[in-house]
């Protein structure tokens, strides 16, 4: 008889995804051991090679966790009825809001996925495109007119994900600006660039 998957066996998992990726973030993927994350997350080492049989599968996770993660909460707060602006707002406080607490997963993603093999790369790239179309659809409807055909639609919304991406180096809870401050600010300096530029 097959045994039952424990009641914590999702909160284990994803407290020990929580802590690889601190250990990722902070050592390297390179400097890290099986036995030093067993350490870290506060398991035994075959408990851990009981939810991930290598280091590789677990780097995997996290990232594609984290990315899953992103595009569900974007998923849930787009809506193509609200005005351009407070559309893309809602979207980039979403995004900043799901970055909450998740600056080492964010940091092994933007770092460590090219250490992957192509495969789990590809399959980790489909979840970005994902999240770059949905962004980049709401770019798009700030000025219709002006997108079509022009080429500009991938640069602007990179600009605007370089804004977002990189807030986790500088931003701090409590500090000067909040995150819905900073969703606002981002959107306000690419929807204002955008028409300084059909101007």
């Amino acid at each position: 008889m097959a045994r039952s998957r424990a009641r914590d066996h999702d909160e284990k998992r994803d407290a020990i995804l929580h802590q690889a990726a601190i250990s990722f973030a902070r050592d390297g993927y390179d400097r890290a051991s099986m036995a030093q994350l067993a350490g870290e997350c506060g398991v035994s080492k075959a408990l851990l090679y009981h939810y991930y049989a290598s280091k590789e599968m677990l780097l995997f996770d996290i990232v594609r966790s984290h990315l899953s993660d992103l595009v569900e909460a974007v998923k849930e707060a787009d809506d193509a009825s609200l005005v351009p602006d407070l559309r893309l707002e809602a979207l980039v406080t979403a995004l900043l809001d799901a970055y909450r607490d998740a600056d080492a997963e964010h940091k092994v993603q933007l770092g460590a996925m090219r250490l992957l093999p192509e495969t789990q790369q590809e399959e980790l790239k489909a979840l970005e495109r994902q999240l770059v179309t949905i962004v980049a659809d709401a770019v798009r409807a700030i000025d219709p007119a002006f997108f079509q055909g022009s080429g500009l639609v991938k640069p602007v919304t990179m600009s605007l994900f370089g804004m977002v991406n990189w807030a986790y180096m500088w931003f701090r809870e409590g500090g000067a600006i909040s995150r819905a401050d900073y969703a606002r600010l981002a959107t306000r300096l690419l929807v204002g660039g955008v028409r300084d530029l059909r101007s």
